[in-house]
């Protein structure tokens, strides 16, 4: 198989977007962590008080040639709002806001082009308000935050903010779903 790719977002809590993406064909890996400040290196404490500029991200590996990034953008539009600025939900601060951290001028490109076409299509009553910028440095979050929802599906955040938008991917794209999920 060919080189793999790295995709790095960030919708709201990093919690949601790992539980789906781990279930995604093609995905090799997926980390949770933070982009986007200018704290050296950053803890979740620090990430949650709102002053480290850092955005709550997952670093999706994946291989191109099963999974397109447009096709990860595509899952990334549907399973969080795009149209709020600096929230998910309940959850408020920078830390929360949508973002695209590109790895390559390719990249960059269909996250662009991908924002135009959603907007022109009308899919929200707002415009898509979510940042895109070059990948900086990933710090991973401490372990307890890795496969969370895996981990912990019967916490109350999990069953009723995690497990919807898992239920809302398997359901909208089934065929993109990994024969093991």
């Amino acid at each position: 198989m060919a080189k793999s790719e790295t995709a790095v977002l960030g919708g709201g809590c990093f919690w949601c977007l790992e539980a789906v993406y781990e279930q995604m064909k093609g995905v090799q890996s997926v980390e949770s962590g933070f982009m986007g400040g200018k704290t050296p290196e950053p803890t979740y404490r620090d990430v949650c008080g709102g002053r480290t500029g850092h955005a709550e991200v997952v670093k999706i590996n994946f291989h191109p040639e099963v999974t397109s990034f447009r096709e990860i953008l595509e899952v990334f539009f549907t399973i969080h709002d795009p149209t709020t600025l600096d929230r998910q939900g309940n959850d408020v601060g920078t830390q929360y806001r949508s973002a695209i951290f590109y790895s390559s001028e390719e990249q960059r490109l269909i996250a662009e082009q991908t924002i135009r076409e959603l907007d022109s299509a009308g899919i929200w009553n707002d415009p898509i308000v979510t940042e895109v910028g070059p990948a900086t440095t990933f710090h991973r979050a401490e372990d307890y935050h890795q496969q969370y929802f895996r981990n912990n599906p019967q916490q109350p955040y999990c069953a009723f903010v995690v497990s919807p938008k898992v239920h809302k991917f398997r359901e909208k794209f089934a065929n993109k779903l990994r024969r093991s999920a």
